[in-house]
């Protein structure tokens, strides 16, 4: 769920002190933008939007959520938007945030 090497490796492009700045950032925008997909009434920017979500779930190492949100923007971009699961990307996102926050700590230590 959570590829923890590139944790650690964000963690020392930015520094540990800047760390939790960008983690702060990165849950606020992800969040913000499930937020406008859920009250999506028109489809036509969710490629865009999988696309966003799933570059920043990458940068933070959320890879099953980042998998989710490729196959999301594929389906949009071959005119399948109706197909994405919304709802289990947020899902994923919720799982993946718990476990992130969980653990974060403990594994830049090690």
């Amino acid at each position: 769920m959570i590829d923890w090497s590139r944790v650690r490796q964000l963690n020392t492009e930015v520094g540990a002190e800047d760390f939790d700045e960008v983690v702060e950032l990165f849950l606020e925008e992800v969040e913000e933008a499930l937020a406008r997909l859920a009250a999506l009434t028109d489809r036509s920017s969710l490629s865009a939007d999988m696309h966003f979500l799933k570059g920043s779930a990458l940068s933070l190492g959320f890879e099953t959520l980042a998998r989710l949100c490729g196959e999301g923007e594929t389906a949009a971009e071959a005119n399948k938007g109706d197909a994405v699961d919304l709802a289990a990307i947020k899902a994923c996102y919720t799982k993946s945030k718990e476990a992130f926050l969980a653990d974060y700590s403990a594994k830049l230590a090690a």
